[in-house]
């Protein structure tokens, strides 16, 4: 039991973020649910008739039929379970995988965990970033008095401090917040301000409008991490606050500044808070080769696998399925398939990615 647990627990971020605001399956209908037999594909390719009259003569039924058997034929050879790939693993597993009752169950509480948190886990820096600047609010506004201003400064300050290699929410969080409330008290947003080539003017630009408080408070309603920073992260904050994007350099074995420019920071940020940094993997055969292999698709969007996880998570997949694992990625641009059959892992280059089209 405690090892079905860690099981499913090494895998429940194998859900679908979205499943709450988009319908991945589509709705069917009752003559969908029917079988082929009974209602067979009326796709079929007719020779062309000059006449109407000669329609009898040139497509006759016995060769319509012919037809229409051929279509299902090939239907059934390329026909695929799921239809369309499954992003939500943790409910594909639920409902098709060899599981006891109780495997289910457990599977499912889990699941349902991971769906409760995953809001939280897409509002971290929002989370981190409004805890602490009413922290600070109402500690230096209300609840603090003078001897207890170096304690504070000092606690405040190592809240706020930078991270190897690491983004601090907290930080990024605060200071956005700040940029906000400055921009709206100000009037420092709108049209007119934007299309302002003054510079000099912009950067005394005062409205006295005093909007920041209630746009913060709007912000915090309605935004999650990704659309907060995409939204109010433009270049002139990115300048402000000395914001830069950084690599590993192999050929001197460090990281390195690797760019400043505005366009290519807020993409890096953006790219590691969408689906938490991790991986996209979607089902995509369960029936894989006819041998009732697991086939699974890595969306590559320019990062390839860490086999540190990888590897651990397709023996996990193994253990619920019981069945071989597979997983359709690249590595170093190039289609490969890496495939665990419960005692081995093993990697074989394709040719394309006709694997993963259903």
């Amino acid at each position: 039991m405690e090892n079905f647990i860690d099981t499913c627990l090494s895998l429940e971020n194998l859900i679908d973020l979205h499943a709450s605001k988009i319908r991945r399956r589509p709705v069917r209908g009752p003559a969908e649910d029917r079988d082929d037999e009974t209602h067979p594909p009326s796709e079929v390719g007719r020779l062309p008739v000059p006449r109407r009259y000669l329609e009898t003569f040139i497509n006759p039924a016995e060769f319509i039929e012919e037809q229409k058997n051929k279509l299902r034929e090939e239907r059934k050879k390329s026909r695929r379970f799921p239809p369309q790939p499954e992003r939500d693993v943790l409910l594909f597993l639920m409902e098709h995988a060899p599981l006891s009752r109780f495997q289910r169950d457990i599977l499912g509480i889990i699941r349902e965990e991971a769906y409760y948190f995953a809001p939280q886990g897409q509002t971290k820096i929002m989370n981190e970033g409004w805890a602490t600047y009413w922290h600070s609010t109402i500690m230096t506004t209300k609840a603090m008095d003078d001897s207890e201003v170096i304690d504070f400064a000092q606690s405040h300050a190592g809240t706020l401090g930078g991270g190897s290699r690491r983004l601090n929410p907290y930080k990024l969080g605060l200071e956005l917040y700040y940029y906000i409330e400055e921009k709206w008290n100000t009037g420092r947003f709108g049209k007119e301000f934007a299309e302002c080539e003054d510079m000099e003017r912009k950067s005394r630009w005062n409205k006295h409008l005093g909007l920041g408080r209630e746009k913060i408070f709007e912000v915090r309603k309605h935004y999650n991490d990704v659309t907060f920073i995409d939204e109010f992260m433009d270049e002139e904050f990115c300048y402000e606050k000395k914001l830069f994007g950084f690599d590993y350099n192999k050929r001197s074995d460090r990281w390195e500044i690797s760019t400043r420019k505005f366009e290519e920071i807020k993409k890096k940020l953006l790219f590691s808070l969408t689906n938490f940094g991790q991986p996209i993997i979607e089902v995509v055969d369960s029936n894989h080769a006819n041998r009732g292999e697991l086939l699974l698709a890595h969306k590559h969007e320019g990062l390839d696998l860490d086999m540190k996880w990888a590897k651990p998570t397709m023996e996990a997949l193994f253990r619920i399925w019981s069945r071989p694992v597979l997983v359709r990625t690249d590595f170093d641009g190039k289609p490969v398939v890496l495939k665990y059959d419960g005692k081995d892992h093993s990697q074989e280059e394709v040719q394309d990615d006709g694997l993963t089209d259903p």
